[in-house]
């Protein structure tokens, strides 16, 4: 545990060297349909207009299903813990928004991290994993084919590359961050590249009102 967090500081630093001399993120501008303001951008193309709805899941304590949030604004995320450098960076982002919401704000938000790595990403190595970004993320994962038709829903594709090692591999996935509403309705996607400041005004928007 201890050799794993220190493993994602190492990583997360060297991130952030990275990012202040060399990241220009390239971002689609075009508009999602249905959604306010959002803009289109990801590692990996859509395969279909976003639809999202309703998913159970494998989690920590066992089935946790997108309903199971109702009246919670929830940011849905698809990737895996193995992740060299998208899937952090993007999760800095999520750490440093939720950081700055007040405490009343934080209570109406959910933070999931959804693995599409099921073969590696335990559910024990998940929690520690989301944890580390934010004591209230959780890290959810199932079969491959149930991952396959919810991240379909989502707009989101994802796909194993094999390594030039033997047994070795990377997973290819759509990086966006996904805004869902307290009556489960898909009403953002944000992209890889996305500023604090913007996936903050996201979730102020979308929080659920008094």
């Amino acid at each position: 545990m201890k050799a794993f967090l220190m493993f994602i500081n190492a990583v997360l630093l060297a991130l952030i060297v990275w990012a202040a001399f060399f990241w220009q993120p390239d971002v689609d501008q075009a508009p999602l349909p249905g959604t306010h303001a959002a803009k289109l951008g990801q590692t990996v193309a859509l395969a279909t207009v976003p639809t999202g709805g309703d998913f159970t899941l494998d989690g920590p304590q066992g089935p946790v299903a997108l309903h199971d949030y109702a009246g919670k604004l929830v940011l849905l995320y698809f990737g895996y813990t193995y992740c060299p450098d998208i899937c952090p960076t993007s999760l800095m982002v999520w750490q440093q928004a939720l950081a700055a919401l007040s405490p009343a704000e934080m209570a109406k938000v959910q933070p999931i991290l959804v693995s599409v790595d099921p073969e590696r990403d335990t559910i024990d190595r998940l929690a520690d994993y989301a944890q580390f970004f934010h004591p209230r993320m959780i890290g959810l994962t199932g079969k491959p084919e149930q991952l396959k038709e919810i991240t379909g829903r989502y707009g989101a594709v994802f796909a194993r590359v094999e390594g030039a090692s033997a047994g070795t591999y990377v997973v290819d996935h759509t990086a966006m961050t996904y805004v869902v509403d307290a009556r489960g309705q898909l009403v953002a996607s944000l992209p890889h590249g996305a500023s604090v400041e913007q996936l903050l005004t996201e979730i102020r928007q979308s929080l659920p009102k008094p």
